[in-house]
């Protein structure tokens, strides 16, 4: 009502009140002037007749008179008030200074802590993701850092060549120098590669698990190696490798190599344990096999071939596709480096051979091309031998988690279901099952060998003696009990030659060494699934000896894949149009690429990549899921240990005592 009536107000009021003259603003609806104010200097408003003060032009206070006021008539002149305009809202902007403006467009001085920190990023993003200096001087890069901040100039690349590159890797190798520094044990692979321009180089990484059960696996050279690729010669280039770094060998555990003649002599020249590469056992063994089925593999590289240099054929693969609904693939080129890609291969032939047979069929030329089913027969029975093998190594060719503990388990699941023949098996397919077995057993046949695998095995959670001989149990806990003693000796040497007096430990390291190896076998094994590295990091104050034979020994990487690795990234780096790098410049980008960790990747597990096939499981899972019974087997495994933690206490005390 009160509305109705306001509005009622305004118009009997228009009869007597002018309107101003060239108004623009709908605010002067409601507002006007007398007749006999023929200068209209007087403004009333039409609602309650009350004059408001305003200079000429200006409507502020006529907007703040109906807010005030006549509420409601200020809300219907605010909707019908251009967007844009907001006379009611504070004007915040205000004119910036000189001394702003100037500020907003000068360059930063190269010695500010913004350049700097601009400059140090556009570094780690050229070393880390291998990208040409080039980068920074091409016009879509430039824009780019314009856009960012207008402010930064960026350096030339003589600049990042010759200083800020130089600089990081400077930082880079002292971080990774004081972190290897304080290594106990470690592990190594190495392999020789030559680049796009015939260079020859030598790779070399070490694997360590840090004090918080971390694994980690750093690059340490890509060095050249124009010397002839002999044992001696690469023996003498792996000592010196690690010497440069201070890394001693009575500390390296094993080094893992492929199954060259040169890479097994150099081991045993240094007298290093060689652990031969599984996924090079594998390829070796596949290799042979498929060599016998020559024919078969290379019809499948033929009809790659075919399909993959015409694009009209290609077409045509594509539209039979449609029609037999099948998936629209490509067919698959085989890697001869890669055992896998053949297996790839075979099986993509295998899948699209209903849209092959179709395409090739109208076509006179190419129909020898179409696989009979004999063909297709051998094909099938490669695939059903070969496929399941494919999991297997790409599992173990995983760097940052544990990999040489699954070996023995992977060959028992080998010789019990992957490759035990079967009733539906075809002759073929049992032939190749039983080749490939018998040649990897013959080749992890060696003695040491067996043992490195044994104890790998052994010092895992998930399997411990489960896949170890009965007859080898013992032999294994004699070989860890008198390292551990030894360990436990050479501590105790170091730390009484680092104090004037201290007391023998008055219990003999034999019997705790026994008594964790006993405790240790006595606690239930975890799940497949669970990471080995997580158990011990929750155990670790349990078992201290044994927990150091963990890390010693379960470093080891199953695979030379990490030194395979840095040849792809090596291969990024020296591309057709970088290939004048010198070899100097070439290791520094690798080992940049390798070690250069960015910050949001820090804090990353190490569990990530290995849970893409094991899986992950909480903590509470090591136990039964029974809650008496996991509490029950923790105080039994707590009252268990701790007379000889009190062994161990009482020890610590008498070495450090003074």
């Amino acid at each position: 009502m009160a509305s109705a009536s306001t509005e009622q107000s305004v118009t009997d009021t228009a009869a007597t009140l002018i309107s101003k003259r060239n108004s623009t603003s709908v605010v002067w609806n409601y507002f006007g002037f007398k007749k006999e104010d023929a200068a209209q200097l007087q403004v009333l408003c039409r609602a309650c007749r009350a004059p408001v003060a305003t200079s000429r032009g200006n409507t502020t206070n006529l907007f703040q008179h109906l807010k005030k006021y006549h509420k409601s008539m200020y809300d219907s002149c605010m909707t019908k008030m251009p967007s844009t305009s907001a006379p009611d809202r504070p004007n915040t902007s205000r004119q910036g200074s000189l001394t702003e403006m100037f500020e907003s467009v000068t360059p930063y001085e190269r010695n500010s802590k913004r350049h700097g920190e601009i400059t140090r990023a556009i570094t780690e993003f050229i070393a880390k993701d291998m990208m040409p200096l080039s980068t920074m001087t091409k016009p879509g890069f430039v824009a780019l850092t314009y856009t960012l901040d207008k402010r930064y100039n960026i350096p030339s690349r003589t600049y990042f060549s010759q200083t800020a590159i130089p600089e990081l890797y400077k930082k880079c190798k002292e971080k990774v120098a004081a972190e290897v520094k304080t290594v106990e044990f470690f592990a190594s692979t190495t392999d020789m590669w030559s680049s796009r321009t015939a260079e020859p180089y030598q790779s070399l990484t070490v694997h360590f698990i840090d004090e918080d059960f971390n694994l980690r696996a750093r690059c340490l050279q890509t060095t050249y190696f124009p010397d002839d690729h002999t044992g001696e010669n690469i023996a003498a280039g792996l000592r010196e490798g690690l010497a440069s770094w201070d890394l001693h060998e009575e500390n390296h555990v094993c080094i893992t190599t492929d199954n060259a003649s040169n890479m097994v002599l150099a081991a045993r020249l240094n007298e290093w344990t060689r652990l031969q590469c599984f996924g090079h056992r594998l390829h070796l063994a596949i290799g042979k096999l498929c060599r016998a089925l020559s024919r078969a593999t290379a019809l499948c590289r033929k009809l790659v071939g075919h399909f993959s240099h015409s694009w009209k054929k290609k077409a045509a693969l594509m539209e039979a596709q449609r029609e037999l609904k099948l998936p629209e693939h490509n067919l698959i080129t085989e890697c001869p480096t890669r055992w896998g890609s053949k297996e790839m291969m075979i099986a993509r032939v295998l899948e699209q051979a209903k849209a092959i047979s179709q395409v090739l069929s109208g076509d006179r030329y190419a129909r020898s091309l179409i696989p009979t089913w004999q063909d297709i027969d051998v094909l099938e029975s490669i695939h059903k031998a070969l496929h399941p093998l494919l999991e297997f190594t790409d599992a173990l060719s995983g760097e940052e988690y544990v990999s040489i503990s699954y070996l023995k388990p992977v060959l028992h699941l080998f010789a019990t279901s992957v490759l035990a023949e079967d009733a539906e098996d075809t002759d073929l397919t049992k032939s190749i099952k039983t080749k490939v077995l018998a040649y990897l057993n013959n080749k992890y046949g060696d003695p040491n060998i067996q043992e490195l695998l044994d104890v790998a095995c052994f010092l895992d959670p998930r399997f411990k003696i489960q896949y170890i001989s009965t007859d080898n149990i013992p032999a294994i806990k004699t070989r860890l009990k008198t390292e551990m003693v030894d360990l436990a000796q050479r501590t105790y040497h170091r730390v009484n030659d680092n104090y004037t007096s201290a007391a023998s430990p008055s219990l003999p390291v034999e019997d705790v060494a026994e008594a964790e190896l006993n405790n240790y076998l006595m606690t239930p094994t975890i799940d497949g699934e669970d990471d080995p590295l997580a158990w011990w990091r929750v155990h670790k104050i349990s078992y201290p000896q044994l927990c150091i034979m963990a890390r010693k020994y379960l470093c080891v990487p199953a695979t030379s894949a990490p030194s395979e690795r840095l040849f792809s990234t090596g291969g990024n780096i020296v591309t057709c149009t970088r290939s004048s790098l010198k070899p100097a410049k070439v290791n520094i980008l690798v080992f940049l690429s390798k070690n250069l960790i960015k910050k949001s990747l820090q804090n990353k597990s190490h569990i990530k990549s290995q849970s893409q096939y094991w899986g992950k499981k909480s903590q509470l899972d090591y136990f039964p899921k029974s809650f008496s019974l996991r509490m029950y087997l923790q105080i039994f495994i707590f009252w268990a240990h701790f007379p000889y933690t009190l062994m161990f206490l009482e020890a610590s005390l008498n070495i450090t005592a003074i």
